[in-house]
């Protein structure tokens, strides 16, 4: 059974540490149930993004979206940040690195659950490999942001000089959200 364990940092995230199988042909992993997340919706979108060593993307959020993230190859510095109002964990921000040991040993396998309101982002810290399914097809709407850089949120990226978009250079400050774009947190049921 994998090991699932909810974020002492920020309220909703979970980190699932799977089973690995391995014999003299390699390993096999279960990387994602529905079952592991009965709070969640059904994921129904997947995505792979191929990043460059020293690139960060984010910081992200939804407000309606939750994500679920696994790195199969490389290494990542996964930055979570607690935007919502009202959350017991509002203004937390947590690193920790998910993927492959950058010196070539064990890969571990864990993925993380990340609610609507969470902001996210990741470092490359080798050259890396990340897939993430959502809970709801792509939405332009829905795609915010939050500066990566901005000191309230305080990131640990993991990356000196990092290469960032356009898009995620140009997101406001924690502090300038519009009020309607500001997440809020959910009770749940």
């Amino acid at each position: 059974m994998p090991t699932i364990a909810a974020s002492d940092a920020i309220d909703g995230v979970l980190v699932v540490t799977p089973d690995v199988h391995g014999d003299g042909r390699g390993s096999f992993v279960e990387t994602y149930r529905r079952s592991w997340f009965p709070h969640g919706r059904e994921m129904v979108q997947a995505n792979r993004a191929d990043r460059s060593s020293g690139c960060v993307v984010g910081l992200h959020y939804h407000l309606h979206q939750a994500d679920y993230w696994y790195v199969p190859a490389g290494r990542a510095r996964v930055v979570l940040h607690d935007l919502r109002a009202g959350s017991p964990t509002d203004g937390a921000t947590v690193a920790f690195d998910l993927g492959g040991d950058p010196d070539g040993g064990p890969h571990d396998h864990r993925g993380v659950y990340i609610p609507p309101g969470v902001a996210h982002g990741f470092a490359a810290l080798t050259t890396m490999t990340i897939t993430y399914l959502v809970d709801g097809y792509y939405n332009p709407a829905d795609e915010l942001g939050v500066a990566w850089d901005d000191p309230e949120v305080a990131a640990d990226w993991g990356v000196a000089d990092p290469l960032v978009s356009d898009r995620d250079r140009t997101n406001p400050a924690r502090s300038a959200l519009v009020p309607d774009r500001r997440p809020h947190a959910r009770l749940r049921a």
